[in-house]
């Protein structure tokens, strides 16, 4: 496929720099997916909730649809589109002709899907909302990958959709994008008010972390100054986040840190948060920071223009 061209910028957009991820095990997807079905369906995911086309289609009549893009963008949420249908209609029959991760042009065909009309109706704006939501994410995402260009990763955040986080998280790495902590349960994160409600310094809050989860798990220490951060790389953190800091300090604390961290031996990732949107992205990735978290990533994206066209496929059995 030829890329295709930003409309701003008129140059291709990027492939993703990790790859797309594998596709999310439908144990994974069907819960939001249903949860996204009763809602439209007033708390029940049955088809003939549906009261406009109970009335106005017959039982049993089929149709086709094609997803189309309307602009440019990744491509990212076509097995969440195809499964809606298959929730509705266990004989529904898709065909993909694009994949997750790929750049898409306007025209550009990506999944055709026939099965019973009533089904394709329910299902289509919710498969549309999915689709088009993680595609602006992946899109999103792959603008600031690209725009990096290899200085530095680019994370996101927990600033994602109550209840999606996972969709959101799968677009991200559509786009070439890493993947923050997925919760509070799987690393830990000192912040600012855990020290501030604490009372305790940085310093005895790191020990007891690694004292009660061992070394197999990762630890991030929030600093606001150079104060704290030297007392985060010396307690032995994993990740130095330093949060709010301007990029030229960002640029002359991290010379210190890393030779703090070599003197005491110790492996440590630097990241750059806060502040950090498209128009700052370069000036904080020339800092030599080693990570960036974007909550813009999740939080700000606008959904890519897509369209499902439907027409008659004839009756069930004719």
């Amino acid at each position: 496929m030829s890329p295709a061209r930003t409309s701003d910028s008129h140059r291709a957009l990027p492939a993703p720099r990790v790859g797309p991820p594998e596709a999310l095990p439908e144990r994974e997807m069907d819960p939001l997916l249903l949860a996204a079905l009763a809602e439209d369906l007033g708390g029940e995911v049955d088809p003939s909730r549906d009261v406009t086309s109970r009335v106005t289609l017959a039982a049993g009549a089929r149709a086709r649809g094609r997803l189309l893009a309307k602009s440019t963008g990744v491509l990212a949420g076509l097995p969440m589109f195809a499964r809606v249908f298959e929730l509705l209609d266990p004989h529904v029959h898709s065909t993909a002709l694009a994949r997750d991760g790929e750049a898409i042009a306007p025209g550009q065909e990506l999944l055709r899907v026939e099965g019973d009309a009533r089904a394709l109706l329910v299902g289509e704006r919710t498969a549309l909302n999915v689709v088009q939501r993680l595609s602006g994410i992946a899109t999103q995402t792959a603008r600031y990958v690209e725009r990096v260009a290899g200085r530095a990763r680019v994370l996101d955040t927990r600033k994602t959709t109550p209840g999606r986080r996972r969709f959101d998280r799968y677009a991200v790495r559509c786009g070439g994008g890493e993947n923050h902590r997925y919760g509070l349960f799987d690393e830990a994160m000192v912040k600012n008010n855990h020290l501030d409600l604490s009372g305790e310094r940085l310093a005895v809050l790191l020990a007891r972390l690694r004292a009660e989860l061992g070394p197999q798990v990762r630890i991030t220490a929030e600093a606001r100054d150079i104060a704290e951060a030297e007392e985060a790389v010396r307690g032995g953190a994993d990740v130095v986040l330093l949060d709010n800091f301007a990029p030229p300090r960002l640029a002359e604390v991290l010379v210190g840190l890393r030779a703090l961290a070599a003197k005491l031996g110790h492996t440590v990732e630097f990241e750059a948060s806060g502040g950090i949107d498209f128009g700052t992205l370069d000036s904080f990735a020339a800092t030599g920071v080693d990570r960036l978290s974007i909550g813009a990533l999740t939080h700000s994206a606008p959904s890519l223009d897509l369209s499902f066209a439907l027409e008659r496929a004839g009756m069930e059995g004719a």
